[in-house]
């Protein structure tokens, strides 16, 4: 298991230097136009202004081109299993935001469950719901167990133009990998794309203990807003879908304990 101390300390201690990035919701160019309680939006990856404000941040990480990304969207959508674009267009399986605040067009939303997968916060995020000083955590697939989460579909009318918007969004450094995944919906089981862990990505988190995911998620925040309302809108997310997770549910109240904890500390001490 990596420690969250010393896992940060790798995955970020060149990032802090390399940026001069301030802790808070700014840095010195200005923050995230159209930032909110949703995070990222659908312009925002029109206009590319994540990859390009990502680049500018760190530009001794690598971030994928549009070569890149085109390459590797492609890449996936020539290994499509059988059945992959049965209704117009393939399906995606969404977990986390993508299951709230997908950025493109859906025209079909299943309950599904994918087996040999499961939903972890695993992956350090030192821009957008956090910052290098005090990185947010994010939401991946890791492996074992299983996840219930939802597919959706992109407009079959634009399908191709809805995914790019897609790859762009998830693979910015290629701190996911994508993956056919086959997907048990109560129509029955249906291929479809989803983005797991890259477990040898510098960000990756390792498996930390549920109260130290709950920490470091109570006090995250950056120009897209906290980890704490990330987990939010998940755990609301899953409820309008039918869908109870208790882990998500107890990491929910763990991480409001230590915020409320937090706020209750003298001032002298630390809270506020």
């Amino acid at each position: 298991m990596t420690s969250p101390d010393n896992g940060r300390a790798a995955a970020l201690s060149e990032t802090t230097a390399a940026s001069g990035a301030t802790t808070g919701s700014g840095t010195a160019d200005g923050p995230l136009a159209g930032g909110g309680p949703h995070g990222v939006t659908r312009e925002m990856l029109q206009a590319d202004e994540i990859r390009r404000r990502f680049a500018r941040l760190y530009p001794h990480i690598h971030i994928l081109d549009d070569a890149e990304l085109a390459q590797s969207l492609e890449e996936m959508l020539d290994t499509a299993p059988p059945g992959a674009f049965a209704g117009g267009a393939p399906r995606l399986f969404g977990y986390g935001s993508l299951m709230w605040n997908p950025c493109v067009a859906i025209t079909e939303r299943r309950r599904a469950r994918v087996v040999g997968l499961h939903r972890s916060f695993c992956l350090w995020m030192p821009f957008g719901r956090g910052t290098p000083d005090q990185p947010g955590l994010m939401l991946a697939l890791d492996r074992g167990g299983s996840c219930t989460a939802m597919t959706l579909m992109p407009d079959p009318a634009d399908w191709r133009a809805e995914l790019a918007l897609i790859w762009r969004r998830e693979m910015l450094t290629a701190s996911y990998l994508p993956r056919w995944v086959s997907a048990q919906t109560p129509d029955g089981p249906v291929p479809a794309l989803t983005f797991v862990i890259n477990p040898a990505h510098e960000r990756y988190a390792g498996r930390l203990t549920e109260d130290q995911t709950a920490r470091i998620i109570a006090h995250a925040a950056g120009e897209l807003g906290s980890s704490a309302d990330y987990l939010r809108a998940c755990v609301g997310a899953l409820d309008a879908a039918g869908i109870h997770d208790r882990r998500m549910v107890a990491l929910l109240s763990r991480v409001e304990y230590h915020q409320q904890a937090y706020t209750d500390m003298p001032e002298d001490i630390g809270g506020r």
